[in-house]
């Protein structure tokens, strides 16, 4: 479909499962090659604007390694309760807490997007609204001892259980909040 990128090797920047089967859904043959990055970011950053930044960070690891012919695609997702960034949980109590913090709330998830080559790099940021019902704390350590949310930022999947069970709405991409918003990102190839 996207004639314009048949000159790159693409590279996925991610070892996030998600974020690669998002990709195939999308019929752009990639590679993987996750290097990892330093994921800090200066404490007065907005919080919409962290996931942009720790993108380019990742893109910035594959520099001095990518050719003129390929193409780096790196992303980070933050799921954001008020002002607070709520990252991958440390551990299952830590998870039901997390997810205790958006019951009955509504809270935003901001996928950070940087794709970049040898001579041009774009990064842009992607933001939805999610409603949650509210929920007991059994049913959230049910949720967490099932599906072990811990690599998910904000304690969950919306793939999963806990978003048929609690989702009541969103407002904007929902593959955004499974982690990669490839709406806005086959726009950008289109025009890359």
């Amino acid at each position: 479909m996207l004639d314009n990128l048949k000159k790159y090797h693409i590279i996925l920047g991610s070892k996030s499962p998600r974020r690669r089967e998002l990709l195939q859904q999308m019929r752009i043959p990639f590679t993987v090659a996750n290097i990892g990055a330093d994921e800090s970011y200066p404490d007065t950053l907005p919080p919409t604007d962290v996931p942009a930044f720790i993108a380019s960070k990742k893109a910035d690891a594959y520099l001095d390694m990518i050719h003129p012919n390929e193409m780096v695609i790196t992303a980070d997702t933050v799921v954001i309760n008020g002002c607070k960034i709520l990252g991958k949980p440390r551990d299952i109590d830590d998870a039901v807490r997390m997810l205790m913090s958006l019951s009955g709330k509504v809270h935003k998830v901001a996928s950070g997007v940087c794709i970049m080559t040898t001579e041009k790099r774009t990064t842009f940021t992607t933001i939805t609204d999610v409603k949650f019902a509210s929920f007991s704390e059994e049913e959230a350590r049910f949720y967490v001892e099932n599906y072990m949310p811990l690599d998910k930022a904000g304690a969950y999947g919306i793939q999963e259980w806990i978003g048929c069970v609690a989702v009541e709405s969103i407002h904007g991409s929902f593959y955004n909040v499974m982690g990669l918003p490839v709406h806005q990102l086959y726009k950008e190839l289109k025009l890359f």
